[in-house]
């Protein structure tokens, strides 16, 4: 039976807790793995504060190889990643590899921008006292980075996180999901032979007790978190003296106008909304149809739903396997019967197999229905139709997340109506809110989060702006 120790310090380290992990689409035993306690969690906490000077003072060249290695290692080993993240996740296997494909994209992005963080100069002689003079700003790191990642991209979101920690040269403190150790563990091991100051990188798998000390802990400056709205604005009120980055919930609305290619639309509503069985923070949940087109698009969602694959994710076909538990699934079901008590008909889908959810079409949905407000984080979307375009971007607006959305339009004029009202981190046109590359700035308003990812807008983040004043004479 494997062993997976956890990184303490750069360092696999045997622990006194443990547990079984098991797949979650065949239950299969993936190994024994080595659990942190509040101990281990202070002892890497304080390996990283003494840790700061020595990656403050790496080199732009020594990060950028740090990151290139960590490149090298995942180009090497992509399909061992892949076929880890499937086994953990019950992510699809196709779905699996594009991640770690991206996550070498995100690393590399990281290595750029080492390159590019170069500060400015700014004359400070607009007063005749201070005739002579200028400034020069450069970045410093903050300090301390706590990453906690979730369970669905359980390598590109913590390569967000652990990729500008690098570059910016600040230690990083890594608490991964329960859901899925193995894949940052395996990271850990890439990192660990990028050279880094011994202390700069921990990967501690533990419970959410262990985990609050890096909310609590004064000696971490930056808690960068990615998860459910309700963890996330919790470890904010625990953290009111750092930089806090939050990349929490959303129910994503699709608007589809007269003139947009229907047949492109559906095809990408259907992939948006299903893929990985729905456990994307920004899948499509919600659709706007007008109602001069709404019927065929329905008709054609339909189609399309009825021909996704959906079974074991190790096969190249499947794009919906399992939920990630039981429980989950249950809590889908729960929500879809709850909104058929309240008036909602189901177009198709709408049944569980233990954990795989059938995708899943709704119309006729109160607003106030969970499955439409709230976030179902699973393979069900809701169908809805509107008059003009005026009362789409309010419905979509209707909401406390405020994510991403996507508008299928030909009209400029609808396109730049709807980046300027709709209350969202980005509004993605003639594609679905789940389309996103790795350096762009990605992040959601309301109670979405906090902040921005895409590796330069998290260096910002990490590093803060300090100025030398200089007078020549």
């Amino acid at each position: 039976m494997n062993t997976h120790h956890l990184w303490l310090a750069g360092r696999p380290t045997a622990t006194q807790s443990t547990f079984q992990h098991r797949g979650a689409y065949d239950g299969r035993n993936l190994g024994l793995v080595h659990t942190a306690n509040q101990g281990e969690m202070a002892a890497a906490i304080s390996a990283a504060f003494h840790c700061r000077p020595a990656m403050a003072r790496l080199s732009s060249g020594a990060r950028e190889a740090a990151l290139l290695t960590i490149c090298e290692g995942l180009r090497a080993h992509s399909e061992d990643f892949a076929q880890t993240i499937t086994a953990e996740t019950g992510k699809p296997i196709s779905l699996a590899r594009g991640e770690v494909q991206r996550s070498l994209n995100t690393f590399q992005l990281c290595a750029e921008e080492v390159k590019r963080n170069a500060g400015e100069v700014i004359p400070l002689d607009t007063l005749a006292t201070s005739d002579g003079r200028f400034g020069v700003v450069r970045r410093f790191p903050r300090g301390v980075v706590a990453a906690i990642t979730p369970f669905n991209f359980p390598l590109n979101l913590v390569a967000h996180k652990v990729g500008p920690a690098i570059a910016a040269g600040c230690p990083v403190i890594l608490k991964p999901a329960p859901q899925c150790p193995l894949t940052a563990l395996m990271l850990g091991r890439l990192m660990s032979m990028a050279r880094l100051p011994e202390g700069a990188f921990s990967v501690l798998p533990c419970d959410n007790q262990v985990a609050e000390l890096l909310a609590t802990d004064e000696r971490i400056a930056v808690l960068s978190f990615t998860g459910s709205d309700k963890v996330g604005w919790r470890l904010r009120e625990l953290s009111p003296r750092k930089t806090v980055l939050l990349e929490l919930g959303g129910n994503a609305a699709v608007i589809v106008e007269p003139d947009a290619d229907l047949e492109q639309a559906a095809q990408r509503i259907v992939t948006g909304a299903f893929a990985h069985a729905g456990q994307v923070c920004i899948k499509v949940q919600r659709v706007f149809a007008h109602q001069g087109i709404a019927p065929q698009l329905m008709k054609r969602l339909v189609e399309l739903t009825e021909t996704v694959g959906l079974g074991d994710p190790t096969h190249e076909d499947i794009l919906v396997g399992p939920m990630v538990s039981q429980e989950a699934a249950a809590r889908v079901e729960a929500w879809v019967n709850e909104a058929r008590q309240q008036g909602a008909n189901v177009v198709c889908g709408g049944e569980r197999d233990g954990q795989f959810y059938r995708p899943t079409w709704l119309t006729d949905v109160p607003e106030d229905a969970r499955i439409s407000c709230q976030e179902v984080f699973g393979p069900v979307a809701v169908f809805a139709r509107y008059m003009d375009f005026e009362a789409a971007l309010r419905a979509a607006n209707a909401s406390t997340y405020g994510l991403q959305a996507g508008v299928f339009t030909q009209s400029l004029p609808r396109m730049m109506e709807a980046f300027e009202t709709l209350e969202v981190g980005a509004v993605i046109i003639n594609d679905i809110p789940t389309w996103r590359v790795d350096h762009m700035p990605y992040g959601g308003v309301k109670a979405s989060g906090l902040g921005r990812e895409g590796p330069r807008y998290v260096i910002e983040e990490f590093t803060e702006p300090k100025l030398l004043a200089i007078k020549p004479r």
